[in-house]
């Protein structure tokens, strides 16, 4: 008997496009959930053409974004198809959108009018910006950064604000609301009725940044960009130390807690400067964060002598947090990495074998395995028929009409 997943019994509808949405939709698909994007018959997902260098063929950018998910075509524009997409939701569990501000309000499905279709359905929303004088304008990943406070705390003082390359504004957005989503589930078992969950990407960055305000709490001005130094400036090491090699990503980040001296005597042992324990310049992580540079120095000694891979070893055998900076290549082409599925090839009708980043959270009762983005309207089909009992001949004449 095949193991359950999950969310096996959820289903969702998606109406999202692009990151930040999808981030959402596609988490939800890798716990087990059947997810059914929702696509304009014209081109779907603005991501599958976005950015794609094949015209025609969906993006890279698309197919990383929407594994494991089936996709229907709907025109929302015509009655027929928003009479359909009222048929859909009276047998999903979940609803989720991306829509610019007011889009969904527009087409008639803002939350008011879908409660009553179907009152125990999630109704989910990732827009920009809450409630402010903001909420109207649309945003992207790099815009959230912007204004949730990342771009202020990356780089340094001596730089202009620099966007962080993970895009924590739409992923990170994403899982949040699938967070969400999950305990409105949980909710609905004991009362029974959905809910309406908006989440700001605004919001989202803010909650990711929480640490710089303990910063700014400390000091009562607000939080400056450190670098790669200690965002509390409390302790040091804590940065990148180039390492034997000269390439672009030959460092290493070599880091010790702030709770005390155990990492530091660990690190100066690996090291073979066992001579500095005990030495007033050091013997605290404040102390050394004023010597920051001097040990810097120290470090560098060490590192540039050795391979980014053999400084982690190394230290990483002594119990010392420090990570190689491994690029995308490196992390793809990892064997232990591709064991426990984090990085996964697939075959797709139109790319052929196309590799991807797979879903981090491993659980011993639910296991999904990583299944390629669906192609424009693949599963009409199957799902109309399933959901609304539409037959081929149906779906021919809602073709002809525009309508799917």
């Amino acid at each position: 008997m095949a193991q359950k997943t999950a969310l096996e019994d959820v289903q969702v509808l998606d109406l999202t496009q692009f990151e930040a949405g999808t981030s959402c939709t596609e988490a939800l698909a890798w716990l087990g959930a059947n997810v059914i994007k929702v696509e304009n018959p014209k081109g779907g997902d603005q991501g599958r053409g976005a950015s794609t260098d094949t015209p025609g063929v969906d993006s890279h950018y698309f197919m990383l974004l929407n594994a494991n998910k089936r996709s229907i075509t709907l025109n929302l524009g015509t009655d027929r198809g928003r009479q359909i997409f009222t048929d859909l939701l009276k047998k999903a569990d979940v609803m989720i959108e991306n829509f610019a501000p007011g889009a969904i309000e527009r087409l008639g499905f803002g939350y008011d009018v879908v409660q009553k279709i179907n009152p125990r359905i999630i109704y989910a929303q990732v827009k920009g910006f809450g409630e402010g004088p903001y909420e109207n304008y649309v945003s992207f990943d790099m815009i959230a950064q912007s204004v949730g406070g990342a771009l202020s705390l990356t780089g340094t003082t001596e730089t202009e604000p620099l966007k962080p390359g993970p895009t924590i504004g739409d992923t990170g957005t994403g899982l949040h609301c699938a967070i969400g989503i999950l305990a409105a589930l949980h909710q609905r078992e004991r009362t029974g009725r959905g809910q309406h969950i908006k989440v700001a990407m605004q919001d989202a960055v803010i909650n990711f940044s929480r640490i710089a305000f303990a910063r700014q709490a400390a000091s009562g001005k607000a939080a400056v960009r450190s670098g790669n130094r200690s965002a509390l400036g409390t302790t040091a090491p804590s940065g990148l130390y180039k390492c034997k090699g000269g390439g672009l990503n030959d460092y290493c980040f070599i880091y010790t807690t702030r709770a005390g001296n155990r990492h530091w005597d660990r690190l100066l042992k690996a090291i073979g400067r066992a001579d500095l324990i005990g030495d007033e310049r050091f013997n605290s992580p404040e102390k050394r964060w004023t010597h920051h540079d001097e040990v810097d120095r120290i470090l560098s000694e060490f590192t540039q002598s050795r391979t980014k891979a053999e400084v982690m070893k190394m230290l990483g055998d002594a119990g010392v947090p420090a990570g190689a900076v491994y690029d995308t290549m490196e992390i793809t082409q990892d064997p232990a990495i591709q064991k426990r599925e984090m990085i996964v090839t697939v075959d797709h009708p139109k790319r052929g074998k196309f590799t991807l980043p797979g879903w981090p959270v491993k659980m011993s009762e639910s296991h999904v395995a990583v299944d390629r983005a669906p192609l424009l309207g693949e599963h009409n089909a199957a799902i109309y028929a399933e959901w609304l009992g539409l037959t081929a001949r149906d779906l021919e004449e809602l073709k002809g009409k525009d309508v799917i």
